[in-house]
């Protein structure tokens, strides 16, 4: 086996002293350009590797950032990863992931073994009210919060609006001339699925108030979109439409209906959030709220590493406004029963709907 290369070795090939090697490759700006094109020369023809450990220890960072987050199943946290793992690349930092599976012991203990480990902090902790819990563990690193509460506690926190994403997809549903919406809410005490539910609630509301929420639990997991797909085939009267408070919710109750041989959307239009890529490839295609995921996450970590620098990122703090996509399992033929209360009473028709700002996606495709 090759002996291991040292800063040492890399000084004598170089004909330089060792503190010249440290300056050198650390970018300092007290050496020559032709004393630092020479010591890079030679690093890299020795195939030269920094020893992290000593690194840390003179220069106090450990170019490594933590990433906390609820879970790291499913495509979501797939494309929130993907992201965030872009710009460290970039920025030549490595990644220290961890995940708490939602129980808050278990997201204390996981930033508690970042102390001492990494310069920052990314963390999701979408629990609602969980603020005085966060400043008591993430100690005195930088952090930056992704969908999480974060009003009012001094905290820098990004996210996505929720609330206005799930409006907008109500609205579409309506003009569609659907009336009887059902919603698939996400985890209790979950900020996201607070947050999409008053949406979908106010939505309503604000339309008419005659209109009756009709809501069905669930976790953001498919199981639990499949099994609220089965409560609305038993239901006595079935809905109109469905609008499930996350995409992997939303295929799972469509394999629910596709199974009992509903037709989507000419019986029941469908709908989701987040956009994941699995929704444009299934049957029929998932209308949705596109959430950009990977910018999400490249977002939250150049944040973070501004924050690192001293920067002031407190203007840049808007939160992400999602897109209304339109695709096929929300758009069914004209139906005769348009404009009509559901208890038959005549309403004023109308061949004009009206209009919301969308993006008409006609299925399989490159992702814009």
């Amino acid at each position: 086996m090759a002996a291991t290369v040292t800063i040492r070795d890399v000084a004598r090939a170089a004909q330089v002293s060792v503190a010249t090697v440290s300056r050198a490759l650390n970018g300092h700006d007290n050496v020559t350009d032709a004393v630092r094109r020479r010591v890079l020369a030679v690093a890299n023809e020795m195939r030269y590797s920094p020893h992290h450990a000593a690194r840390s220890l003179s220069s106090r960072r450990t170019h490594t950032i933590g990433v906390v987050l609820p879970d790291l199943h499913g495509e979501f946290f797939s494309e929130l990863m993907r992201g965030i793992d872009q710009v460290a690349r970039e920025s030549g930092l490595h990644l220290l992931v961890s995940s708490y599976h939602g129980h808050p012991e278990e997201q204390a203990s996981a930033l508690r073994a970042m102390r001492g480990r990494v310069d920052g902090l990314l963390v999701m902790s979408p629990h609602a009210g969980d603020l005085d819990f966060l400043g008591e563990n993430l100690a005195a690193l930088p952090a930056v919060l992704i969908n999480s509460q974060a009003a009012d506690s001094g905290q820098i926190a990004f996210g996505i609006d929720n609330y206005i994403g799930a409006r907008t997809m109500v609205e579409h549903l309506l003009s569609a001339g659907h009336r009887r919406i059902a919603f698939i809410a996400g985890p209790a005490n979950n900020f996201d699925a607070y947050e999409r539910q008053r949406g979908y609630r106010d939505a309503l509301a604000d339309a008419d108030a005659a209109l009756v929420p009709w809501v069905l639990p669930g976790d953001f997991g498919e199981a639990s979109g499949y099994a609220a797909g089965q409560a609305l085939l038993a239901a006595a009267e079935r809905p109109q439409a469905v609008f499930a408070a996350n995409d992997m919710m939303a295929l799972g109750c469509l394999f629910a209906l596709n199974q009992a041989g509903v037709r989507v959307p000419d019986e029941i239009a469908l709908a989701g959030f987040d956009d994941i890529p699995l929704a444009r490839y299934v049957v029929p295609s998932l209308t949705t709220m596109r959430v950009k995921i990977d910018e999400l996450g490249a977002h939250a970590m150049r944040l973070l590493l501004e924050l690192q620098d001293g920067g002031d990122v407190r203007g840049r703090l808007s939160p992400q406004m999602p897109e209304l996509i339109v695709r096929e399992s929300s758009v069914a033929k004209a139906r005769e029963d348009v404009g009509r209360d559901d208890d038959g009473r005549g309403g004023e028709r109308t061949t004009e709907r009206k209009r919301t700002s969308v993006k008409r996606d006609a299925g399989a495709g490159k992702r814009n």
